[in-house]
């Protein structure tokens, strides 16, 4: 019998391969909970030789509110840039655009760590905060309106890459007046404000620490995560320039 983790992970990695998406109905139901979209993740992530030097350095996660499952996903370190991002050379099979809050670790978070800690406090741990812009890609046929929940997430929760802007120290904001504008191409500027679905960037902290840690590694210091759209996904196209801008924080640009 084949098993689900490594079918999965292959028609995964033949797709990056190929630049070509794969088609999802057949594997629809072969994972069962979402430790086996990790494993598909570790696995693509080791053939793929993304992460050799040890834990990831860069991660995104998210979800769609406090009450219920967050997801997390390591993200390859050669589509990790600083803005300006030049992505005209880069395959995407979609364009989609999530404004984000990047956060980085101050110290190293070893499983002890991560299992005392706690939301309130979560903040001490971190020493700095950037503006990131996600561009959601996927390797499935059904993407975005399919396929399952737990295929998104094998892929990398449907990450293409990851554009980082200038780090600047960590302070506590209120995050409910937080302003963020998106321009996309020759589009009108989009306006948000409070609109991310955690209602803190810093919310996620101890819940995705946790994930990194649950097999026993310490999280090194200077270790990234990007954590939530507050944009929802905007539809973006080949050949235009993608602008976010934070109040007070800063911003991130690319060229797609």
């Amino acid at each position: 019998m084949t098993n689900p983790v490594q079918a999965v992970a292959a028609v995964l990695l033949q797709a990056r391969r190929d630049n070509q998406v794969a088609d999802a109905a057949p594997l629809e139901t072969l994972l069962q909970a979402p430790e086996e979209a990790y494993a598909v993740q570790e696995q693509v992530g080791r053939s793929a030789d993304w992460f050799a030097s040890g834990v990831p350095r860069h991660w995104k996660s998210g979800g769609p509110s406090r009450t219920g499952a967050l997801t997390h996903a390591p993200l390859p370190p050669a589509n990790v840039w600083a803005s300006p991002a030049d992505a005209r050379a880069c395959h995407f099979n979609h364009r989609l655009i999530e404004a984000e809050v990047a956060l980085r670790l101050a110290r190293d978070v070893s499983p002890d760590d991560a299992a005392k800690l706690a939301h309130e406090t979560a903040a001490t741990l971190v020493d700095g905060m950037a503006v990131s812009i996600e561009v959601v890609d996927s390797r499935w046929r059904q993407f975005p309106q399919g396929p399952a929940a737990l295929l998104k997430l094998a892929d990398q929760q449907s990450h293409g890459a990851l554009v980082l802007g200038e780090w600047r120290p960590f302070e506590a904001r209120d995050w409910s007046r937080q302003a963020c504008v998106v321009q996309i191409g020759a589009g009108a500027p989009q306006s948000f404000r409070g609109s991310q679905s955690l209602g803190d960037p810093t919310w996620l902290l101890p819940i995705w620490l946790q994930h990194v840690t649950r097999q026993g590694a310490t999280v090194p210091r200077g270790t990234i995560v990007t954590t939530g759209t507050w944009c929802g996904m905007l539809e973006a196209q080949r050949g235009d320039t993608v602008k976010v801008v934070f109040e007070g924080i800063g911003e991130a640009e690319v060229q797609l």
